[in-house]
C-alpha cells in the first residue's frame, strides 16, 4: 500500500520476520506497488501518502525486509523516475503503473531498466491509436504485465485480445483486499473505507474500484471461463510470475531440482489437493 514510511517499515519487519506455519503458506517475496505513484492515477492509493520515486527510501524499506522487495511500481512521468528506475532495477524488477506516461515516456522508463507494467489498462491512460501509452511501449518492450481477471477490472474481450498480444509475458494477479473471501460489508484499505457490495469492492461513497475480492484460483478459473487456454492460464498464474520476481529457478513450474509447489485440481478446476516442498497440506 500506498503508506507513510515508518508504516511500511514495520510492514517490511513483519514480513522480514514471519515464520511458516507447518500447513501454510511461504512468502515469495514483497510487491512494493506504493508509494511512488502519480497522483491522477492512484486509483485507492491515500494522496497524502504519494512519493516521488526515492532510491534511497527503497534501499531502506528493501534492508528493513531482509532484502526480499521482489517488484516495486513507480510512475515513470514523476520527478526524478528514470534515475530511480535504473538505480532500483539492479535491486529488483521495476514495474511502470499507476500513471499518466504517455508512449514515449514509458519507453523511456524501459530502456532504463523496468520491465514490467503493474495491473493493465487500471491505473494508467487508455490505448488509443494515437496516443498508444503504457500498453503499446510494454508490448514494443517485451515487458511482462499483469492482469486482474475478475470480470470487473477488465472486459473479458479485452483480456483475450492481451492474452494474443502478449502471449508468456502475461501475469494472472489476483489484487485482492481484505475483503476477499469476506461477506459483504464495510472494510478499509490503507486506512481508507471500502465497501463490497455483491462481490465489487469500492471506495466508500463511489464507483472506484478498490481492488478485486477474489484470490488467483478464482482469477484463473475466470480467465479460463473468457476464452484464455487453460494451458497459458496456469503459465500465467505459475511461471510467468516466478520470472517477473526472478525465482524461476526455485518455482512456478515443475522440474527437477525446484520446490515441489503445487495444487492439484479436477476437470472443473475445483481444488483437490496442496503440497508445499513435496508435503500434502491440505485437500
Amino acid at each position: 500500500m500506498t503508506l507513510k514510511e515508518p508504516v511500511l517499515t514495520e510492514a517490511m519487519h513483519v514480513i522480514r520476520d514471519f515464520v511458516r506455519p507447518e500447513n501454510g503458506a511461504k512468502v515469495a517475496g514483497i510487491n512494493l506497488e506504493g508509494p511512488f505513484l502519480c497522483y491522477a492515477k492512484r486509483g485507492a492509493q491515500a494522496a497524502e501518502n504519494l512519493r516521488a520515486p526515492d532510491a534511497d527510501m527503497f534501499k531502506r524499506l528493501n534492508e528493513s525486509s531482509g532484502g526480499i522487495v521482489r517488484l516495486v511500481t513507480g510512475a515513470p512521468e514523476e520527478p526524478g523516475a528514470i534515475p530511480f528506475i535504473r538505480e532500483v532495477s539492479k535491486i529488483a524488477a521495476v514495474s511502470v503503473g499507476h500513471t499518466t506516461a504517455d508512449y514515449d515516456t514509458a519507453m523511456a522508463a524501459y530502456e532504463a531498466g523496468a520491465s514490467h507494467a503493474t495491473h493493465l489498462y487500471n491505473g494508467m491512460p487508455s490505448m488509443l491509436h494515437h496516443a498508444p501509452g503504457v500498453i503499446a511501449a510494454a508490448s514494443d518492450a517485451d515487458a511482462t504485465v499483469e492482469l486482474i481477471t475478475d470480470g470487473l477490472h477488465i472486459h473479458p474481450a479485452a483480456i483475450r485480445l492481451t492474452h494474443r498480444l502478449f502471449g508468456d509475458k502475461l501475469v494472472l494477479i489476483s489484487d485482492s483486499l481484505r475483503c476477499a473471501g469476506m461477506p459483504d460489508g464495510d472494510y478499509t484499505l490503507g486506512g481508507q473505507p471500502i465497501t463490497m457490495k455483491s462481490g465489487k469492492a469500492t471506495l466508500t461513497g463511489t464507483d472506484t474500484l478498490a481492488g478485486s475480492s477474489i484470490h488467483l484460483m478464482d482469477g484463473l478459473r475466470r480467465a479460463v471461463s473468457f476464452g484464455i487456454p487453460l494451458e497459458a492460464a496456469a503459465t500465467a498464474a505459475t511461471l510467468a510470475p516466478a520470472k517477473v520476481i526472478g525465482r524461476e529457478k526455485e518455482i512456478g513450474s515443475l522440474a527437477v531440482g525446484k520446490c515441489a509447489d503445487l495444487v492439484l485440481l479436477d476437470k472443473e478446476l475445483n481444488l483437490k489437493a496442496v503440497y508445499i516442498d513435496g508435503k500434502r497440506v491440505s485437500g
